[in-house]
């Protein structure tokens, strides 16, 4: 299944801003951010390079936290999957962060050149989360 960047972007702000109005009332302290990228075939290392060198720090600008990024050891998932978490001080904040992330002129540039022989991301899927009250990460 192929995506457009324009389609995966519109998505991005329409879910984060759904989840934000349901969430907000609900949730206080921080978010956590669980998403699983699929590459198109052939193109992991270049979505890994991507985030190495640009994506991780366009997050911090935007005020997201970076915890921890990961390939699944699954055979049929380590060469074309990447799971990162990312930490939001709120589900408002990360809806503001993604909207500014979107809209930042280097993100565009940065995701334009890494597509520029084709589309290297096939599908994201996101869940956000909150710490229970016995978890280390709070």
């Amino acid at each position: 299944m192929k995506i457009s960047i324009k389609t995966l972007v519109a998505a991005t702000l329409l879910v984060g801003s759904l989840l934000s109005a349901v969430g907000a009332a609900a949730q206080e302290g921080p978010v956590f951010e669980l998403r699983t990228y699929t590459s198109t075939p052939g193109n992991l290392d270049k979505l890994l390079a991507r985030f190495r060198d640009h994506t991780m720090g366009l997050f911090e600008k935007h005020g997201m936290t970076n915890i921890g990024y990961w390939i699944p050891l699954d055979e049929a998932r380590s060469g074309n999957t990447l799971i990162y978490l990312l930490k939001h001080d709120s589900m408002e904040a990360a809806s503001a962060s993604w909207r500014a992330f979107a809209s930042d002129p280097e993100w565009a540039a940065v995701n334009e050149a890494s597509n520029r022989d084709g589309a290297i991301l096939d599908n994201v899927q996101r869940e956000y989360m909150t710490a229970t009250d016995f978890s280390q990460m709070k």
